[in-house]
């Protein structure tokens, strides 16, 4: 595969920062497979953002020729209180996470899961943790809370404030050349980027990928980023922890229905608008096309092979919001059908999921 092609993969949406493209084109120059990693928190019922828009991301970094570690951030989940800071809990929630990523298409052949608490076995994966702690200040340290879903002045517990050592620690001791995580990662990376080749090692290329909004539509900001944009953004993605504002993976056609249909939705309005973020980044990639089913009195039966067209049509008044969230909550339950079946038709899958179904989400 040509360099172009690869870049376009690993950049294209839902993808929305890399620093720096000429970082990773260089980096695409002299390696075929670099690594490349993410990281999650075993932390509770698996949403669409998880399933669904990461696995998109994910079959772009791996057809780009990348190596893909992804961390069950076992240790990170305990010391930021999930599960209310039970291992063996946290441990099943993990062991869920691989059943979802199996049955969302991901080829795990081809990915390397790491458990957290295996590389923490090391004493040289604690050596970089102090390594990079004495390297930073405490300020710094407190301002990378948000990626624990914590602004600076939400710390619970004093052990928290080694979280984003560990995060930065966990890049090189996987050896990742490509930080592939959600935006609401970046200032873990951009520290990682900082303090790499002062400790002795890489700086590595950071590819940010949008964060999907919750059904309630933009938040407050929190004080998660400097941009406002960025903040509000990160503010207001959609959380495991809020059923009401979330579309999980096990959700029946009137449950999506219904949380759908109380969505916010502003006629005529992208931004900040829930419902087209998801025909943006998951539907059209997924099924290339969003059939809309209406009385022919509102205009009859129409189909959009672009994202283009269908903004088009919602911005000009000749789509409404009726229309777009039946329509969303069909094609949004028919991606979901085979996770659920998967679910349904293995044995060992059904009896974790049953198991994640019935702990108490802690944030």
């Amino acid at each position: 595969m040509d360099l172009e092609r690869r870049l376009e993969l690993i950049m294209r949406p839902p993808t929305e920062e890399v620093l720096t493209p000429e970082e990773l084109r260089q980096l695409l120059e002299t390696e075929e497979h670099p690594i490349a990693y993410d990281g999650f928190e075993p932390s509770g019922l698996a949403h669409i953002p998880f399933a669904l828009l990461r696995a998109i991301k994910l079959k772009d970094m791996l057809e780009a020729g990348c190596r893909f570690k992804i961390l069950l951030a076992d240790w990170h989940a305990f010391v930021n209180n999930k599960m209310g800071g039970d291992l063996s809990k946290i441990r099943k929630v993990g062991e869920y996470f691989i059943e979802v990523w199996k049955a969302s298409g991901i080829d795990l052949n081809r990915v390397e899961i790491v458990w957290a608490s295996d590389l923490a076995s090391n004493k040289e994966y604690w050596a970089s943790v102090l390594s990079v702690m004495r390297n930073t200040t405490l300020k710094r340290l407190l301002r990378c809370l948000p990626i624990m879903g914590r602004a600076e002045g939400e710390l619970q517990e004093a052990a928290q404030i080694i979280y984003p050592s560990m995060q930065v620690a966990d890049i090189f001791t996987l050896g990742a050349s490509i930080c592939q995580l959600g935006l609401d990662q970046r200032r873990a990376n951009i520290l990682a980027r900082e303090l790499g080749p002062k400790l002795g090692y890489w700086k590595p290329v950071a590819v940010h990928h949008h964060m999907l909004m919750g059904l309630e539509g933009p938040k407050v900001p929190r004080g998660l980023e400097d941009n406002d944009s960025l903040d509000v953004q990160i503010s207001s993605k959609m959380s495991k922890s809020i059923p009401e504002s979330s579309i999980y993976v096990h959700d029946d056609l009137t449950t999506i229905r219904s949380k759908i249909l109380r969505a916010y939705t502003p006629p005529k309005q992208v931004e900040g608008n829930p419902l087209l973020e998801y025909c943006k980044y998951i539907i059209f990639p997924l099924k290339g096309r969003l059939v809309v089913d209406r009385p022919s009195k509102y205009g009859g039966r129409v189909e959009y092979g672009e994202y283009s067209e269908l903004e088009a049509d919602y911005v000009g008044g000749r789509l409404h919001p009726l229309d777009l969230k039946n329509a969303v909550a069909e094609e949004l339950y028919g991606l979901l059908a085979p996770i659920r079946r998967w679910f349904e038709e293995n044995r060992a899958a059904k009896s974790l999921y049953e198991f994640v179904s019935r702990l108490e989400v802690t944030r």
